[in-house]
Order: C-alpha cells, then sequence, then structure tokens
C-alpha cells in the first residue's frame, strides 16, 4: 500500500494507482476527457494527451495528468488549487475554440463530455478565435459517420478499434494543427478492415464518431400511405431503452416498448426473438449434422454481423467454420419478404420492414447485397437503440406512462432462449437447449425428433454464462461430451481462432460476439455505459435478460408454437431446400 495526501486528506491505495483513481476513493472529482477505463475488460485508455485532468503536486514543477500518474509513498496533491483549475480551463477553452459550435444540431448533443465540461466550468465566452481544423465528412459506410472535424485527438476510438476489438483500422495521423484519427490512407471506413462495430462511437466522448441515422427515412416510410411498414424489436434493447427515459439500468421495458412504437405508427410490432428462435432450429440442426460427419467442426455461430466482417477480413482461412444460417435480423426480414407479404398480400416491395438493434454492424448488414434478392432488401432500414428513442422523444410518446402491451402475431411469439441471445453467451445456451433435446431424443436411423421435448435435458447453461471474455465449458449430453467456448470482444475472438488454426484448441461449438459482453454492449445502446467506465450497468442489462427467461412459460426454441407452424405450413422442417433458401447464407474473404 501506498500512503499519501490528497488536498490534505490522507488515503492509502495499492501501488500501481493512479492519482485519478486515489482521488475517486475519497470521493474527489476530477474532470477527464480523453481517459476511459473499460474496467469489465481490463482494458484503461489514460494517454494524458487532453491534460483537463492535471493537478499539482508539491515538489514537482509542472503539473502532472491525474489520469496516468502513479502514486508514490508520501506524495502531497492539490486537485483544487488556481493553477490547476486555470491550467484545465485554459486547455479546455483551446479545444472549444478548434471545435464546432453546431451543439444544437449535433447528434451528441447532451451526450457529449466536451460540452458537459464547458457547462461545468461555467464557460459562456471563446477567448482564443482562429482558424479551425476542416476535414470531410465520410458517411460512406451505411453504419458509422466520421466528422474529423469535431476530433479532440483523444484517441479513445483508437483504443477500441486497436486494443479492446483488434481491427487496427484507426490511428493518429499528421501532428500539430492537422493532428487526426484516420484509417491508413484516409480511406473512407467501407473501404478498409472496419467491422463496424461501432465500439469507437461508444468510446468517442464528442460527436467525431456517431451513427449514420435513417430516422428520417422511416418517418417518410410511416407516413406513406403506400406502404405498409412493420418493426422488428432485438433482444437487448428492451432491456437498455429505459434507460434514455430516466429508468434504471436492466429495467425490462418489452410492453412500453411495443406500445411506444405502435403509437408511432406501425402497422404490426413484431419480435426478433420470434426469429431468434428460428435461428435456433437451423442453427442446431447444422450443429447437430456437424457432430455426427465430425467434419467443419467447430461450428461458429453467424448471429453477429461485426464479427462475421472481421472473420471475412482477417480470417479468411476459417470461412468453411461458421453456422451458414443468416442472422435473426435477416431471417426475420426474409420471412417477411415472404411467407408474411403473402399472409396479408401486399407486394414485398410495398412492406418495409425496420429493425431495432442495439448493433450499428445491423446497419451494415442489411445492405449487403446477398440480403436483397430480386432488388428487394429483406430489411430496408435499421435503428439503433439511441435513434428509436430520440423518435419516440420526437413524437411527445411519453414513455414511461405507456401501458404494457404484447407483439403481434404470427412472427411475435418468442421463447426464453430467445431472449438471452442479448448476452454473450446466450445463443449457445439457446442451441444447446435444444441440441440437448435432439440428442436425447435421437431416433435409432438418426433421424431428429425436431419439436419434442426432452424432460429430463437441461435449461440452464450457466457455464456459458458471464461477461469474461473467453468462457470455456465441456457440457455432457447423454453419451456427448460437448466441448464449447463463448468470447465476446474481438480481442479475444482473434486469440481464439488464432489458437483454432495452430491446432492448439479443439471444440464442438463457439459462440462469437463482437462487442464486450454481447449485443447488451452493442454500439447502438445507450451511452451510459461507456461514459460511467465501468461494469455496472453492462451487468444490470445482463442480469435482465436472464430474468426474462426465466419469466417465460417456454425455456426452448423449438417448443415455440409459433416455430412449430410455420415449419408445418410454410418451411417444411429445418434446413430444407425453402428453409436454406430464405434463412442461410454465404461468406466472402475481403481484402
Amino acid at each position: 500500500m501506498v500512503n499519501l495526501k490528497i488536498n490534505n486528506n490522507p488515503v492509502s491505495v495499492p501501488e500501481g494507482t493512479t492519482i485519478l483513481e486515489a482521488a475517486a476513493k475519497l470521493g474527489l472529482k476530477i474532470p477527464t476527457l480523453c481517459h476511459i477505463n473499460w474496467d469489465c475488460f481490463h482494458v484503461e485508455h489514460r494517454s494524458g494527451s487532453c491534460r483537463i485532468c492535471v493537478v499539482e503536486v508539491t515538489g514537482k514543477p509542472n503539473l502532472a495528468p491525474a489520469c496516468c500518474t502513479p502514486v508514490a509513498e508520501g506524495m502531497d496533491v492539490h486537485t483544487n488549487t488556481m493553477r490547476a483549475i486555470q491550467a484545465r480551463r485554459t486547455v479546455l477553452e483551446l479545444l472549444l475554440s478548434n471545435h464546432p459550435k453546431d451543439c444544437l444540431v449535433c447528434t451528441k448533443n447532451q451526450n457529449c463530455n466536451l460540452q458537459s465540461l464547458a457547462s461545468e466550468f461555467n464557460i459562456q465566452t471563446i477567448r482564443y478565435e482562429g482558424e479551425q481544423t476542416k476535414l470531410a465528412v465520410d458517411d460512406n459506410g451505411a453504419a458509422i459517420r466520421r466528422d474529423m472535424s469535431k476530433c479532440i485527438m483523444c484517441r479513445r476510438c483508437e483504443t477500441a478499434c486497436n486494443v479492446v476489438q483488434t481491427v487496427g483500422v484507426l490511428s493518429g495521423v499528421n501532428r500539430g494543427f492537422n493532428a487526426t484519427v484516420a484509417p491508413q490512407n484516409f480511406l473512407p471506413l467501407d473501404q478498409t478492415a472496419c467491422v463496424f462495430c461501432g465500439q469507437c462511437v461508444l468510446a468517442c466522448p464528442v460527436g467525431a464518431l456517431t451513427e449514420i441515422s435513417y430516422k428520417d427515412e422511416v418517418w417518410q416510410a410511416l407516413n406513406d400511405p403506400s406502404k405498409t411498414v412493420i418493426v422488428q424489436t432485438a433482444p437487448a434493447v428492451r432491456v437498455a431503452i429505459g434507460e434514455k427515459f430516466d429508468m434504471q439500468p436492466g429495467e425490462i421495458s418489452t410492453g412500453k416498448l411495443v406500445a411506444a412504437l405502435r403509437r408511432l405508427g406501425f402497422a404490426k410490432v413484431f419480435d426478433t426473438d420470434w426469429s431468434a428462435d428460428l435461428t435456433i432450429m437451423e442453427e442446431a440442426t447444422e450443429l447437430f449434422g456437424r457432430i455426427k460427419s465430425g467434419k467443419n467442426l467447430p461450428l461458429l455461430t453467424s448471429c453477429c454481423p461485426g464479427w462475421v466482417n472481421f472473420l471475412e477480413h482477417q480470417f479468411p482461412d476459417q470461412l468453411h467454420m461458421p453456422s451458414t444460417a443468416k442472422s435473426p435480423q435477416q431471417m426475420f426480414g426474409a420471412i417477411a419478404k415472404s411467407y408474411y407479404a403473402d399472409l396479408i398480400g401486399v407486394d414485398p416491395s410495398d412492406l418495409v420492414v425496420v429493425s431495432i438493434m442495439p448493433c450499428l454492424a445491423k446497419k451494415y448488414e442489411a445492405g449487403r447485397p446477398e440480403f436483397a434478392p430480386n432488388g428487394v432488401r429483406d430489411v430496408d432500414y435499421v435503428l439503433s437503440t439511441r435513434e428509436l428513442a430520440s423518435m419516440i422523444k420526437e413524437a411527445g410518446v411519453m414513455f414511461n406512462s405507456l401501458p404494457d402491451e404484447d407483439y403481434d402475431d404470427p412472427l411475435g411469439e418468442s421463447s426464453g432462449a430467445s431472449v438471452i441471445f442479448g448476452a454473450s453467451g446466450g445463443v449457445l445456451e439457446a442451441a444447446l437447449r435444444t441440441a440437448a433435446d435432439w440428442i436425447l431424443n435421437a431416433q435409432p436411423d438418426g433421424s431428429i425428433a425436431y419439436f419434442e421435448d426432452a424432460a429430463d435435458s437441461p435449461i440452464d447453461f450457466v457455464a456459458v454464462r458471464g461477461l469474461e471474455g473467453i468462457k470455456e465449458a465441456t457440457v455432457k449430453i447423454g453419451d456427448l461430451e460437448l466441448k464449447a467456448a463463448v468470447v465476446s470482444g474481438l480481442g479475444n475472438a482473434r486469440k481464439l481462432l488464432e489458437k483454432i488454426r495452430s491446432g492448439e484448441s479443439q471444440y464442438h461449438a463457439i459462440e462469437i460476439m463482437a462487442c464486450p459482453g454481447g449485443c447488451i454492449n452493442g454500439g447502438g445502446q445507450p451511452y451510459s455505459f461507456c461514459s460511467c467506465g465501468g461494469s455496472d450497468v453492462l451487468e444490470a442489462r445482463k442480469n435482465a435478460v436472464y430474468r426474462a427467461d426465466e419469466g417465460k412459460a417456454i425455456r426452448k426454441s423449438h417448443l415455440n408454437p409459433s416455430i412449430i407452424k410455420i415449419y408445418k405450413d410454410f418451411l417444411g422442417h429445418p434446413n430444407s431446400e425453402l428453409a436454406h433458401k430464405l434463412l442461410h447464407t454465404h461468406y466472402c474473404a475481403k481484402k
């Protein structure tokens, strides 16, 4: 332990603690801008580049950045001297002098750390006037908008991209007035190895990185009498959207979410959980077949488009391993534009499918050419959780006062297995619940009893749950010992895939989610997680997902009556010719 004083208050902290952390232990807040701590992923960005957190250390000639200065025995720190306060104000004013003044129309308005600091410091005039950095806006990638004129060179996005995700697209370039963060050769993001996971957007403290919004297009569709507009909502949205309406993290807002969407004018409100159950039918069938044949193992779940992009760019030699099943978002779109459109007598080109997703990569996924058969996209527009909250407020819908309402049929009924897709480990656990029944009920000729329950089969596979980056488990089902792994965060995915490539690790099934913690921490979720820097918000969202699962009467995908019905009336059986045409895809190696 190291003993020191901060503002004349004694404190003891472990060796290696920073002044910033020691001050927090005393209940002292030192302002920060470039600093961010992903504590649940053991990654911290503390470059000290912004100098907003400077403090005075007795005996030291220069002010010290609190975020990256370790404590020392007997150190005497002062956080609120006139010298420190004046230095912070000067740094802040210089940052503001080179920042666009369009706060009122900026996407990050009221979610901007720079704006918050200006308010806390009561800065009402800009003393330093002069030239401002002006750079071109990049909004070519369908998912992420880069406006580097707003970049403050905190370089948090670099850490998210290069350290947390190991994608390696962003880096600091140039010096002085022309310094910025950009891809190599200033290429647009869609011409790089960017996977559009959106973790850089969550990390950015200002409006330099935001999502590309489709709110206007959705409003136009909702007000077009020639269009029938339906919507699907992802599992992780219902445990996070309440935060935008001052509800506690982890409050389950499913009923209010459905009600709000109806108030906005959607013709039908459906649940992506339904197509998550459908995904399990196709993916578990594929897993069952690969285990029997012993070929193309392990099976890698393919629900996450960010992770699929990562594989196509970084590990093209392993493209035979992912399941060919589409993601739940795209399965829903494919069924909506075929089965459902025919059911209600609407031409697929006049049926507008909107997705509400926690993820920015879903925006990119919806625009992939293979998901637009005959030129008609399966999913027309993808809105993030943040964008939907903005629309609800814009429409004057009082979210907190809404009654709970149910999803519409026939694409709204779901099992508990589908809602856990929102947390890391949930997709694999859902697949295991179904695969366990199929393995235990296997017929002598090897055929599968698709829609039968096995009373003794397990439901809760707790070994694959949690926020750890890499989880491994051996699950015993009958005579089979199924080796599984769950990975969240692309940096962790890289470690595991390299072990598989070298032959060091072998599994039957692996779930990979691009975002650390899974979809509950998607790039389109409310900013509260990264702004607080801790794991409490993420833990609350995760726990809510499993509470929602436990509250369901049916907790296995293959027992969902609506899923049984669509196979009976339309698809035939999992992996049938029609199912393969509508619900499966292929992958392409990318430069």
